[in-house]
Order: structure tokens, then C-alpha cells, then sequence
């Protein structure tokens, strides 16, 4: 079972929101898949990983069987490769792993050799797995596919996805049977919401939103969650209390007994809500 926390932008309180989730959660799993930044175990607080590179496939050319002719030159949506004379550079550093070069390689100069781009670390008892993104790369996604690979069926999973509503965030949801969409009540806060619940939408993944600094004029943030129906699962006030814990590493769950009740009904509320809509999927089966 797996629950996606994201939102449109970020510093919005995702981390916050998977990572209190993922605590109060019996025998669940937390997936780092901000694989920039991962900063999740800030909070959950693991010593013991273990760390696994994940290797991707780049292009390596056999001088001796090429032609020059330039199509995987052509091919190459991404600048990796410069046919300049006849002669093939490769610039493995902006190669995103589509193996298309190859393919149009009529000569067969062309095959690949494996390349690091960055870990995956696991905690010893497989509560905590995240991603680290290798600097100057310029794709997290197959670190976000080899973050999926140690998710365990039997266990929920909660995946702290990156800021936005990108490619890496669409990795992140695949597969997923609910998302939560965290927001805030400023202009900006609901701009992005829109954008990521246009994306859940597309993806036909439920969503509940949660809203964080909640306080103040939330009129307009309310009408948006009642016309696209979307439940409001949670509000986390604005809390000078809250933040000035969060700073220190210390989530509200552990910070007051009746967070921790809050974020447990939360859990609680969105395993239902999965168990309802598959129960509703298979009746129209």
C-alpha cells in the first residue's frame, strides 16, 4: 500500500506531514524520493543504512566500426552527444539513459557501459529508504525507480515526493493508491495545489488534502477543495510552538500526545479510504 504525500511547490510541509505519518504508522516505510535534497531522516532519525549505487547505462562509441554519419548525433534530445568531423564526443554527464543512440546505430558502434549517478541507502530494518542524487546529474528518476524496488507490498509506504508537479514527481507516483495533497492558505499555496490536483486527476489517483499554517482567510482554499471535491483531511495551524520545534528536528508528533493522536486518525482515515475505493473498483468489475 502506497500513499503519496506531495504538493505544487515546496517548503510547503510535506516532510512534515509523510515523516509524522510514517511514525505514527505500525511497521510502515518512508521513502526519501526528494533525491536533490533528502532530508527526511532528519526526523525519523536511522543510524544504520545501508548504501547501494545506482548504476544507469551511457553510450560508449568503438572508433574502429563507426562511420561518422552523425545519426546518434541527430537522435539525442538532450545534447549528449556532438558528432564534430566525423569524430563522436559523449558527454555522459547530460545522457539521459534512452539508449536511442544505440538503436539508430546502423554500424553497431555503439553500446553502453554502466555509469553511477547516485545511492540508495537502506535503514536496517527497511523503515526508512531514500535517494541521493549525485551533483551535476541531471535526472533522479532511476533513483526514484530503484527507491520503488525496496517498497515492501505488505507495508504501507509513505513516498515524501519532490517539490512540484514534474517528471520526478510523476515517477514518485506511480503505482500509488492514494495521494496527499499538502497545501497552505496564501495565493501561491493554492496556485500549486490546482497544478497538483490536475496531475493526481490524470494519474486517477484519490487525494485528500491537508492544510499546513492553517489560519486566517481559507475561503477561497475551501471553495476549491468543495468544487473538486477533495476532502480536507487535516489542518496544522500556524504555530510559532510548532516551527520553532521542527527547526530543532522535532516533529509535532513528538512534541505533543495529541499530534500524535491526530496524525494516527489521519493514517487511519487514508487506509480506509484506499480500502473503500478498492472495494468500490471491484464492484464495478
Amino acid at each position: 500500500m502506497k500513499v503519496a504525500v506531495l504538493s505544487g511547490k515546496g517548503g510547503t510541509g510535506k516532510t512534515t506531514v509523510s515523516t509524522s505519518l510514517a511514525k505514527v504508522t505500525p511497521d510502515s516505510q518512508y521513502a526519501d524520493c526528494d533525491v536533490e535534497e533528502p532530508n527526511g531522516n532528519i526526523f525519523m532519525k536511522q543510524t544504520r543504512f545501508e548504501s547501494k549505487p545506482v548504476l544507469v547505462l551511457v553510450p560508449d562509441v568503438d572508433d574502429d566500426l563507426c562511420t561518422g554519419c552523425g545519426a546518434c548525433g541527430d537522435i539525442c534530445q538532450f545534447n549528449a552527444i556532438a558528432v564534430v568531423k566525423g569524430r563522436v564526443l559523449i558527454f555522459p554527464e547530460l545522457c539521459h539513459h534512452c539508449g536511442a543512440c544505440r538503436l539508430v546505430c546502423q554500424p553497431g558502434a555503439i553500446s553502453e557501459l554502466e555509469r553511477s549517478i547516485g545511492t540508495v541507502d537502506v535503514s536496517a530494518d527497511r523503515s526508512v529508504v531514500q535517494g541521493c542524487l549525485n551533483i551535476g546529474e541531471p535526472s533522479g528518476l532511476p533513483i526514484i525507480g530503484a527507491i520503488q524496488t525496496y517498497l515492501e507490498p505488505n507495508r504501507v509506504c509513505f513516498l515524501d515526493c519532490p517539490p512540484g508537479a514534474g517528471c520526478s514527481v510523476v515517477k514518485t507516483l506511480e503505482g500509488c493508491q492514494f495521494a496527499v495533497l499538502v497545501t497552505e492558505p496564501t495565493p501561491f499555496g493554492l496556485h500549486d495545489l490546482k497544478i497538483a490536483v490536475q496531475l493526481v486527476k490524470q494519474m486517477n489517483i484519490p487525494a485528500g488534502v491537508v492544510i499546513n499554517k492553517a489560519g486566517g482567510d481559507q475561503k477561497e482554499l475551501a471553495e476549491f477543495c468543495d468544487e473538486q471535491r477533495l476532502p480536507v483531511l487535516m489542518e496544522i495551524p500556524f504555530s510559532r510552538e510548532l516551527a520553532s520545534a521542527y527547526a530543532e528536528g522535532i516533529l509535532p508528533v513528538d512534541h505533543d500526545d495529541s499530534w500524535h493522536q491526530a496524525f494516527k486518525t489521519l493514517s487511519d482515515q487514508i487506509i480506509a479510504r484506499i480500502n473503500a475505493h478498492a472495494a468500490d473498483r471491484s464492484t464495478q468489475q
